[in-house]
């Protein structure tokens, strides 16, 4: 299955415990999103990120707990994220944690692809239940 919406997002700054050494910013944040559409959830999350002194150069990773429903079903899951920007180029990995479905939801794997246009955040999320 293929389901694509949109989704608000929230991101807080949050105190960081290690630090960056020589051209590299490390930072800690929260993650609240609001998902419409099929997919019709909740969620909640930690994201840790990095800036380098080069422009357009950063990378990220996430754990983010989603609570609602996909197509319907009712239950929770979890998405890992991966990130990297490499002069202005990005690659991101969102991708369901194994065995992280509950409710309605076990079993479910799945991709998840972020598009930002004209300001609004889009989800296309790819997914299977066992």
């Amino acid at each position: 299955m293929k389901i694509t919406g949109k989704f608000d997002v929230a991101l807080e700054p949050m105190e960081t415990f290690a630090k960056g050494v020589e051209g590299s910013n490390l930072g800690r944040m929260s993650i609240s999103k609001v998902f419409h559409g099929e997919l019709s959830a909740d969620s909640k999350g930690e994201m840790l990120n990095v800036m380098t002194s080069i422009k357009g150069s950063a990378g990220y990773v996430a754990i983010e707990q989603v609570v609602g429903s996909v197509s319907g079903e009712q239950g929770s899951f979890v998405l890992q994220h991966y990130g990297i920007m490499s002069g202005g180029t990005d690659r991101l990995t969102l991708e369901v944690v194994p065995d992280s479905g509950t409710g309605e939801l076990v079993g479910l794997t799945g991709k998840m692809a972020i598009r930002i246009e004209n300001g609004q955040h889009y989800y296309d999320f790819e997914y299977t239940k066992v």
